[in-house]
């Protein structure tokens, strides 16, 4: 806080109307004495908890591709939040990767005792708008949490004002007990991080900001109490804690900035006790308190209304009566369509809404509580390209055209070209990671991001989402180039980045962590350089189309000689040694090199490591499902006999007890994960360790129904019975890895190595929850099952191939 601010607010707090200045700076310095936090800077930050039950943000229309005030749903609400362990946790402002908040809890405090929601409470979450069958109609949710003892329970209904920039919170408080409080505790991290913020008490409200960037925290009462505070040191919280009452409040946390925090009392609670909160935002604490002040004068069941879409409002309701085939889906489900209508909000909801079109991959932070939060940090609230066709797909699957071309057009934001900042070398592919903005971050060379661009092209065109017209004009401006760096290669000279690149090996395959030939990395380039190539002879441009295409057919011919390895050496009872490897430096599948080490893990044989990467091969077409290398790889894949750190297949029980279903670890030797040694988080504390596993990912589980619904057709099995076995088996499979909040997360436990979280087998662990890629695989699934053929086939690749 500037010395302007705080003697200003503390000769109001005085009353003093008329003072010599050398008076007023005598009786501020004893003010601000008084009125100042102690312990700055506060408690070192970390991020929320990533396992989220529950993320929300309002459904806004485009104008012209996108969003503006103008459209038909008017002011565009940039507000996301998410919801983790009952509590509300990292909430979003400007762009989506911009956290304002930590966490914002509730706090009650009796005679002799004081329960925070951090505290282990019973919580269920449950939605507020859902039709007849129960599925969710919008992304408003009612958590209930109960004290183990009985003593109070506590409903939150937490929604965002689709008219504002505000987070609306009711929350509904109900004890026998009398002489019970409620308080409110708000830990801001504003403009992405937990430090630099300043913090203070006004007459509207409590106020944090950093620079020009304001949050406000209002009530439609006046709160009773407040104070603000270095989070673990002047907080009020230990206070509360020990004695049930505040000893010490503050006004303001004075000229040093550090991890600030809000709290304000409620009132006394007792029988559906009642308190309507809003946290606003601005670019100063004006604007920021001005929205809040609109919202509370809207009043709860408006903006509830207006954000479900009920009326003339057009919101959530009205987005999903827009995707025409959701209702046809659900009878491809087997929870009556609730996890398909919650996925096809949720990935909607993590799409910014500065920079139209730009999908992230999880509204998370991995292993959150563990990681460092003094320097800003996008986590997967990222553009990853891979996860972003995924979720391209899904949208077209679903019937979200708009969406689909938005998000392609987006693109040309995160192609490297001659323009990109610090690039000095060739141009054409795409980056790795980048904010929403485009702003580097990542910036390896992952060839299949370079190829899925132009699939994800022809597949708009064939659906007519983009004209003969747009399809030329964009062949040009971006597919040309992305083909011919998949053709020539060349150098990646950006930021640490010096690498010369030489396709079909790739510097980085899906998993981002080793360099050779990966054959899902292959079956993406072979399935880009094919379709390039008709859109290449579409535009006219013949000679780059038989380029591209002698290109992929030559791709195509080398890969069992370079990744299907005839001499493994797997101890495996299901293997014949003949089998795809997951990745290899070198082009001869028998050799028995080493690949690199990674995540804390030792570098292996190369074939000793099994991934499903294979089954892109099938998915896009470059080989039959029958073919004899797909059919061989599918023993050691599936093999369980396989000691754990090798094994990739796992099994799992439905919780009604009507059989079991598979799961599957990324690759044998997968140290993305929580250590089985220590039971702690992934890299905690900055440090990658040799025990660290990773998991099992739910949308593999999808990408083996994708696979089955393949293979049915190779062998014209796929009738009812079939149809109904894979629904009730990969489908149900998928749904029973969604938490209760009906969100797919990226890892489950396995049930290897030491539980110190105490997850549950098959639970979601604190990777990423939602994972924008599961959902979209389970939505792809559906659309896949329905028709009965593989929705990311590509015919063209087969057809090329034959």
């Amino acid at each position: 806080m500037n010395k302007y601010n705080i003697i200003t607010t503390s000769l109001l707090m005085l009353g003093l109307t008329a003072c010599s200045s050398e008076q007023a700076l005598t009786e501020t310095a004893k003010v601000t004495q008084q009125l100042t936090a102690p312990g700055a800077p506060g408690a070192e930050p970390f991020w929320a908890y990533s396992g989220k039950t529950g993320i929300g943000t309002s459904f806004e229309q485009y104008q012209d591709g996108q969003y503006s005030d103008s459209a038909a749903t008017g002011t565009v609400s940039k507000v996301w939040f998410s919801i983790a362990k009952g509590m509300i946790t990292e909430t979003m402002f400007g762009l989506i990767h911009q956290a304002q908040i930590k966490d914002m809890q509730f706090i009650v405090v009796g005679k002799d005792f004081t329960v925070t929601e951090a505290d282990d409470l019973d919580v269920s979450i449950d939605y507020l708008y859902k039709d007849q069958a129960g599925r969710p109609l919008s992304l408003a949710y009612k958590v209930t949490s109960k004290d183990k003892q009985g003593r109070f329970s506590l409903e939150k209904h937490i929604f965002t004002d689709p008219d504002g920039q505000t987070l609306f919170v009711r929350s509904i408080f109900n004890t026998e007990l009398e002489g019970v409080k409620a308080f409110v505790n708000v830990n801001p991290y504003i403009d992405n991080n937990g430090l630099d913020d300043f913090a203070k008490v006004t007459e509207q409200g409590l106020v944090a900001w950093q620079d020009d960037n304001y949050l406000s925290l209002q009530s439609a009462q006046p709160f009773k109490q407040t104070s603000v505070g270095f989070t673990g040191v002047s907080d009020g919280l230990s206070d509360l804690k020990t004695t049930q009452q505040l000893s010490s409040v503050y006004k303001n946390t004075g000229d040093q900035s550090g991890n600030v925090s809000l709290l304000a009392e409620l009132g006394e609670i007792g029988k559906n006790s009642q308190f309507d909160l809003t946290l606003s935002f601005g670019k100063s604490e004006q604007a920021s308190f001005k929205e809040g002040q609109a919202s509370l004068a809207r009043g709860y069941q408006t903006v509830l209304d207006n954000y479900n879409g009920k009326g003339d409002a057009i919101g959530w309701q009205d987005y999903l009566s827009s995707l025409a085939p959701l209702a046809s889906l659900v009878d491809d489900t087997t929870d009556n369509g609730k996890l398909l209508y919650t996925s096809a909000m949720v990935l909607k909801a993590q799409e910014d809404k500065t920079h139209a079109g730009a999908l992230i991959a999880s509204l998370s932070n991995p292993w959150g509580e563990t990681v460092s939060a003094k320097t800003g940090s996008t986590g997967y609230k990222a553009v990853w390209v891979r996860d972003f066709y995924q979720v391209a797909m899904a949208f077209m699957a679903m019937g979200d055209t708009h969406t689909a071309k938005t998000a392609f057009e987006y693109l040309e934001k995160v192609q490297v070209n001659s323009k990109t900042p610090g690039n000095n070398g060739d141009t054409g592919w795409f980056l790795q990671k980048t904010h929403v903005d485009g702003e580097l971050e990542w910036v390896g060379v992952q060839l299949d991001q370079t190829a899925m661009p132009i699939m994800l092209a022809w597949k708009l065109h064939q659906a007519g989402v983009l004209t003969d017209g747009e399809l030329t004009d964009w062949y040009g401006r971006m597919l040309k180039p992305a083909a011919d760096f998949l053709v020539d290669g060349g150098l990646a000279k950006i930021l640490w980045n010096d690498t010369q690149i030489t396709p079909p090996a790739t510097q980085q395959e899906r998993w981002e962590e080793q360099e050779g030939y990966s054959p899902s990395t292959s079956a993406a380039v072979i399935a880009g350089l094919i379709t390039a190539a008709d859109i290449a002879k579409m535009a006219g441009d013949e000679a780059n189309a038989k380029r591209y295409l002698a290109t992929a057919k030559s791709y195509n011919a080398d890969i069992e000689n370079t990744m299907f390895t005839t001499q493994g050496n797997l101890d495996s009872k299901a293997s014949d040694g003949e089998y795809f490897i997951r990745i290899g430096q070198d082009k001869d599948a028998n050799s028995n090199t080493k690949i690199s080490a990674n995540n804390g893990r030792e570098g292996f044989n190369k074939k000793q490591i099994l991934d499903g990467g294979f089954l892109e091969l099938v998915r896009y077409g470059v080989r039959d499902a029958l073919a004899p290398s797909i059919v061989k790889t599918l023993p050691e894949y599936d093999d369980q006999s396989l000691e754990d750190n090798l094994q990739v297949h796992y099994t799992f029980e439905f919780a009604d007890g009507s059989g079991t279903f598979s799961g599957y670890r990324r690759y044998g030797n997968d140290g993305y994960g929580e250590d089985e040694v220590t039971g702690g988080n992934y890299a905690e504390g900055g440090i990658k360790t040799p025990g660290q596993r990773g998991r099992v990912w739910p949308f593999f589980t999808g990408e083996r129904g994708h696979y089955e619904i393949a293979a049915a057709n190779a062998t014209n099995s796929f009738d009812a019975t079939k149809q109904n076995a894979i629904k009730n088996t990969y489908v149900k499979g998928m749904e029973t890895f969604a938490n209760q909040g009906f969100m797919l997360p990226e890892q489950v436990w396995d049930g290897v190595g030491v539980n110190k979280a105490g997850y549950k087998l098959g639970e979601g662990t604190n990777s990423a929850t939602p994972l924008a890629w599961t959902h979209a695989e389970y939505i792809k699934l559906l659309r896949s099952l329905h028709d009965k053929q593989v929705w990311d086939h590509y015919p063209v690749v087969e057809h090329a191939l034959q």
